[in-house]
């Protein structure tokens, strides 16, 4: 998109510089992540910037009408809810597809969610990308001027908050075994906070505990959230000690219940030019006779199962509940990033945070995923180059 900085990049892009820049990733811990890293960043135009800001307030906007809770009530009754919830979500992650319409290249809002994302690792990901390319010290992913100190200095006060660190946890299930665990170290380092996994809590009372690796209890006052509720609830050999709908004293970072009401169940309220055509399917008059132009999905699932997209009418008459899923019209990704061997597809990831008692939302930065099959995602990207996770650069 940038075309000064993607020949400066490509000039300077070897398959033996990826190697060691993907080595040092896994030096960090002596862990090489299990997802595929992007080989190059992505950079964006002020233009593209200022399109995905755009989007992203028209979706602010729409998430702080005084009616959203109402509006957004029934997600947690399809679900499940926690008690003690706070007055707004504690983070934002606002996917955009890179797409073209009538010629142009326009971001096209795929999904959203009320639930955090890579935060700790895009921090380091930038900074090793500048190490093995320091031309890219002149770029930056963050928004709103936001330097690397402050970046962090903001994640430890949402995350943290001003309780001893002691007492705040990253909560996950067995956190060892997910694909997302070099965020889970990098925040460990960042922030201090120890990593937890479900069946290590125990509860008394109102109170939880878990015991530190020299078999201390420790009370827990802060859990930073990061349990998804469709693999919990897929877990059965799991013993857990406590009740996530237990009225308990503790702080959520990341309260559940934000999970289901910001999510695709918002979608079909969102109307304009960021906006895809979306209908509950429970809400839908008729079939469309041109299915091959849509996408059918489960309002709640995490990182693309049970998508459908290929659609035939017996996919949607074979489903019961049907206010579960939505119809989703396709767009069409345009190969905007210029690879040593083809174009390649994209989707911008803007991530934000939402302090306790501010009125908005704050964007901080982004993440990106690079694509050149037919969908984003790791089972349509196998055995190819120049696909993956990576991060967005603008002129700084």
């Amino acid at each position: 998109m940038n075309p000064n900085n993607r020949i400066l990049f490509n000039q300077q892009f070897s398959e033996e510089k990826y190697q060691d820049f993907l080595q040092d990733i896994a030096n960090d811990f002596d862990y090489q992540p299990t997802f595929r890293i992007g080989e190059t960043p992505f950079f964006i135009t002020n233009e593209l910037k200022n399109q995905l800001v755009e989007g992203a307030q028209q979706v602010i906007d729409f998430i702080q009408q005084n009616n959203f809770k109402t509006l957004t009530n029934r997600a947690l009754e399809l679900n499940r809810k926690v008690p003690n919830e706070d007055k707004h979500t504690t983070f934002l992650a606002i996917d955009f597809g890179i797409c073209e319409e009538n010629g142009n290249v326009i971001p096209k809002l795929i999904e959203v969610q009320g639930f955090p994302s890579l935060f700790n690792f895009q921090y380091h990901l930038f900074e090793k990308f500048k190490k093995h390319y320091p031309f890219l010290d002149e770029m930056t992913p963050f928004f709103n001027g936001i330097s690397s100190d402050e970046y962090l200095k903001i994640l430890e006060e949402v995350i943290c908050g001003n309780i001893p660190k002691e007492h705040t946890i990253l909560l996950e299930i067995e956190p060892e075994k997910q694909n997302t665990k070099i965020d889970f170290y990098y925040c460990k380092k960042d922030l201090g906070i120890e990593i937890v996994c479900v069946t290590q809590l125990y509860q008394k009372g109102k109170k939880l505990f878990y015991k530190n690796n020299d078999n201390v209890e420790i009370e827990v006052k802060r859990i930073y959230n990061r349990v998804i509720f469709d693999e919990l609830d897929l877990r059965t050999d799991l013993q857990l000690n406590f009740d996530f709908s237990s009225d308990l004293e503790v702080e959520w970072i990341g309260h559940p219940n934000w999970f289901f009401r910001i999510s695709k169940y918002i979608l079909p309220y969102l109307k304009g030019d960021y906006f895809i055509e979306t209908s509950l399917l429970s809400e839908l008059k008729e079939i469309p006779s041109d299915l091959e132009n849509y996408v059918l999905k489960p309002l709640f699932s995490f990182s693309g199962s049970g998508v459908v997209f290929h659609v035939k009418p017996e996919d949607i008459e074979a489903i019961k509940e049907k206010d579960l899923y939505i119809l989703q019209k396709k767009v069409h990704y345009k190969p905007v990033i210029q690879s040593p061997n083809g174009l390649v597809k994209a989707e911008v990831r803007l991530l934000a945070v939402w302090k306790k008692n501010e009125a908005a939302p704050t964007l901080l930065t982004n993440l990106v995923r690079l694509s050149r099959g037919e969908m984003i995602g790791v089972k349509f990207n196998k055995d190819k180059d120049w696909v993956g996770g990576t991060i967005g650069l603008f002129d700084d």
